[in-house]
């Protein structure tokens, strides 16, 4: 379940669940001894397996994603994401690297990060990263935004257009479920509703967006990056 409680709540009574991912245990160390008391780390992993496996486990709502890692294809985080691209719509991802090279930002983006910052931000600004990425905002340390503004011709806060707007919370993440690809029957599962519930929140997505077919939304959440 996410506990998190939204920007304006009380923030003594926030709560967060987190893994770390990163392949030097020391500085996974450092990171835990770093963060705020009200962030609960539920799991480390040191490699893309580790990471992927970890993560279904637990179903965290923020991973603290070091890009470059060993094992797998050698995707690193992106590899991470992908193979975790079913719990998109609840588990978010930030990335915390050393790098800040703008082709590992971008492709980090791309693959469904939230946000990209460098390790040399302090324990309480990565506390306030991690509250925001779970509560739906993209951050990124001021050097690395502009290139996701050169890459995506838009600023990070405004991926999502105001057409998504329109959509009530659970509609979008039916919306983005079906746009991957997900049955019916496998929308209600991972959502834990009826599938007629699910075909009644698919009725209205499409009636909100004036589209026409699953294919369309499809296309749609492609072109606004939010599969």
């Amino acid at each position: 379940m996410n506990t998190t409680q939204g920007p304006g709540s009380d923030p003594a009574a926030r709560s967060a669940r987190v893994v770390i991912v990163d392949d030097h245990a020391i500085f996974r160390s450092g990171l835990k001894a770093d963060l705020d008391p009200s962030i609960h780390v539920v799991g480390e992993a040191a490699t893309v397996e580790q990471a992927i496996a970890v993560i279904a486990q637990q179903r965290p709502d923020v991973v603290l994603l070091d890009v470059h890692l060993p094992g797998g294809l050698g995707g690193g985080g992106r590899e991470v994401i992908a193979g975790s691209a079913a719990l998109l719509h609840a588990t978010k991802f930030l990335a915390l690297s050393v790098s800040d090279a703008a082709e590992d930002v971008v492709a980090v983006i791309r693959a469904g990060a939230r946000g990209y910052v460098t390790k040399t931000i302090s324990g309480a600004e990565i506390t306030d990263a991690v509250y925001r990425v779970a509560g739906g905002d993209a951050v990124f340390s001021p050097r690395l935004a502009g290139f996701v503004l050169d890459a995506f011709g838009t600023a990070p806060a405004d991926i999502a257009d105001d057409e998504l707007d329109r959509l009530s919370a659970r509609e979008l993440e039916v919306m983005r479920l079906i746009a991957r690809g997900y049955s019916y029957k496998e929308v209600a599962k991972e959502l834990f509703i009826s599938i007629k519930t699910v075909e009644t929140h698919v009725s209205a997505v499409l009636r909100k967006l004036q589209l026409s077919s699953r294919h369309e939304l499809t296309k749609w959440a492609a072109e606004r990056r939010l599969l």
